[in-house]
């Protein structure tokens, strides 16, 4: 995908939240939507990341803000919507982004990892859907857009060996979104879950364990990986579509991954 393919304001008026925005998908689709007219509030733990990502947005005419926030702190997380309310209202696109990938085997005991992965990836997705549901819930009553996109991985269906929690984590969002849909799609809020196969971002640096290491490794190395501005545009691309079209679950892979 190209950033050329959405142009103009399609976005204007509306408000994104993006979790896990200091680097990587987060990061590009936050500039992404800001491109296209959104107020882009950007969630994350890192605040020098995040200003010089408000600042780029900023530079080229975009309006971005940043919230210094741990997701997996619930009460940090509404007190975030609760200031992002008071300051530009209800958020109506949510791009729930924020994870980590920890592999290893599972006779590792690697509790510590295990603990880590399900406080990220799936306590604090919930944080974000259950800070922020109300206001997709008012955009929607209100005849608004109101999007929630959720960040999966194909490892959510995937067999892959060492990415017992990973893979489990990344399922149980998959499952899910499409759960979410069923209550609230028919009060007009569209639910999406992302998978991507392998993305060119800092996500495998977390990664330890050789095997796995040396998987993505290869990958990066043999073939042209994905990279966060074309997940980014494939998140554009579900907002920006009509209201009554939801666009409930994407795979993206690099054409040349086959695992």
């Amino acid at each position: 995908m190209s950033a050329t393919v959405l142009t103009g304001t399609p976005l204007s008026g509306r408000v994104a939240v993006v979790s896990g925005a200091s680097s990587g998908m987060g990061a590009a689709t936050a500039e992404r939507l800001a491109t296209l007219g959104a107020t882009v509030i950007l969630l994350a733990r890192r605040k020098d990341k995040l200003d010089q990502i408000v600042t780029r947005i900023k530079a080229t005419g975009g309006t971005a803000h940043a919230i210094t926030v741990d997701v997996t702190d619930r009460d940090a997380v509404k007190a975030a919507a609760q200031q992002v309310t008071d300051t530009y209202g209800h958020a109506d696109l949510v791009f729930n982004n924020a994870g980590v990938q920890l592999i290893s085997g599972i006779e590792e005991l690697k509790t510590d990892d295990w603990q880590r992965q399900i406080d990220l990836n799936i306590t604090g997705l919930m944080n974000v859907i259950a800070a922020f549901l109300p206001h997709l819930t008012t955009n929607a009553a209100q005849g608004r857009p109101a999007d929630l996109i959720n960040t999966s991985s194909i490892a959510a269906t995937r067999i892959l060996e060492k990415f017992s929690v990973y893979s489990a984590t990344k399922a149980y969002i998959s499952h899910l979104t499409r759960l979410l849909r069923v209550e609230l799609g028919p009060k007009m809020i569209r639910v999406t879950t992302i998978e991507p196969g392998m993305v060119d971002t800092e996500l495998p640096d977390h990664v330890t364990d050789p095997d796995a290491t040396k998987l993505m490794a290869d990958l990066i190395h043999d073939i042209d990986v994905l990279q966060p501005e074309d997940i980014a545009e494939t998140v554009a691309f579900i907002a920006t579509a009509p209201r009554h079209v939801n666009l409930t679950e994407i795979t993206i892979l690099p054409t040349a991954q086959a695992i």
